[in-house]
């Protein structure tokens, strides 16, 4: 074993891949577990032979790849590529799904006080007042609250807006519970005799039966890709055995699955079961008296509907076209069905959303974060931030007219 230095790794690096490596680059190696430290706590030395399988690695060969395109000053830590998605994805960061929104390590690299080789300039620091004119989901308002910094957001979207207020909002998570229950035990009397609910629990047990003796796990895949079973051919020959299935069962409970019209999103995208359900659920969260508490309960619905629309299981991004029958699942390798019911996925988000609130309240700090809706062009923040939020408000004035406002008050 031929050890080396910090300063003597990152020479041998820069000869061994003919590219400039900074003895910061091989800290972020030994620091995110890509190669293990060797030596005793006090001197820091690294296994030649590992940085050499490291550059070999899938990790590495990606790291050299983005380096020939982008140009070898590309600081590969802000790649993030070591985390996980339930890292990328922490506590309130997934309480609604919102397309294009950055990962929250990014944006606290940016609010954070740190410094590396690339980033030798700190712009904010506890108590500054920052602004994200284009706010979206709300991300730059919760990292600005775990690191102690307010934050305005601006967002032309007023649901954009109600995500991000209620990511940050101060909820008495009590409450929320107790309001989940009701509404739950109130989906569930409402769906006591419900035929819909007894044809897919008949439904389920016929195709879980079916796929576990005609497309095995993970036996048919395999098969597949070894090309012994004509995937479309066979699919096909099953799909019409459990379709004739399915119409019996229709046929027996007496079901009406799509709506007589589809001229609106709703109307095209949700079987009559799962729409009828959607609007006993708004109507209970419309008894809800606290308005936090309304708007915490809107984001979960909203994310239940999401979760609940008449498409495939490869089909939950683009929506070609709407199904409302079972079908081969080429993602699954089985026969699946759509969603009658929005029950299951109701209680979940309720039960996540709530664990993800009270995971992100051991973290927050007293500082005012809060998103206005608006045209960030022409919003006028002040006076807004006055009718909607009169305490962040008197702050944003006091700093103001300390003249330490202007000098804060940056685009993230």
């Amino acid at each position: 074993m031929e050890l080396l230095t910090l300063k003597e790794a990152a020479e041998f690096a820069s000869h061994h891949i003919n590219k400039n490596v900074t003895t910061s680059n091989i800290s972020y190696l030994l620091n995110y577990g890509r190669i293990p430290k060797a030596g005793n706590n006090r001197t820091v030395l690294i296994d030649k032979q590992e940085l050499i399988e490291y550059y070999q690695s899938y990790y590495g060969a990606r790291e050299l790849d983005w380096k020939d395109k982008l140009g070898s000053d590309l600081n590969w830590a802000l790649s993030f590529e070591h985390l996980k998605e339930a890292d990328t994805t922490k506590h309130v960061h997934r309480l609604h799904p919102y397309k294009g929104k950055y990962i929250p390590q990014l944006v606290e690299y940016f609010l954070d006080s740190h410094t590396d080789e690339f980033k030798t300039q700190t712009f904010f620091k506890k108590g500054d007042i920052i602004l994200d004119p284009f706010c979206g989901s709300g991300t730059t308002l919760v990292q600005a609250n775990e690191l102690g910094i307010h934050a305005i957001g601006i967002d032309i979207s007023a649901f954009n807006a109600l995500i991000g207020n209620v990511k940050v909002a101060k909820i008495n998570l009590n409450e929320l519970y107790q309001e989940t229950q009701r509404i739950s035990r109130e989906l569930k009397t409402f769906l006591a005799d419900a035929t819909h609910i007894k044809f897919e629990q008949e439904l389920a047990i016929f195709l879980t039966e079916y796929d576990k003796k005609h497309f095995p796990s993970p036996e048919f895949k395999l098969r597949v890709r070894k090309k012994e079973i004509d995937e479309k051919a066979y699919s096909e020959t099953h799909e019409k055995v459990v379709q004739k299935k399915f119409d019996e069962l229709i046929a027996k409970y007496r079901l009406e699955i799509k709506q007589d019209q589809q001229n609106t999103f709703l109307e095209k995208w949700y079987l009559q079961p799962i729409r009828n359900e959607i609007d006993f659920v708004f109507e209970q969260i419309k008894k809800t008296q606290h308005p936090l508490i309304k708007k915490v309960l809107t984001v979960i619905l909203s994310r239940t509907i999401r979760s609940c629309r008449a498409t495939t299981h490869a089909d939950l991004a683009t929506l070609v076209e709407p199904i409302a029958t079972t079908y081969y699942c080429a993602k699954h390798g089985k026969i699946c069905k759509p969603l009658f019911s929005i029950v299951s996925w109701w209680e979940r988000y309720c039960r996540d959303t709530i664990q993800r609130l009270a995971a992100f309240s051991k973290l927050r700090t007293n500082t005012f974060q809060y998103c206005l809706d608006g045209n960030s062009e022409t919003i006028d923040i002040f006076a807004a931030l006055t009718e909607r939020y009169p305490a962040f408000y008197e702050l944003a004035q006091d700093q103001k007219l300390k003249a330490s406002f202007q000098a804060h008050l940056m685009w993230v």
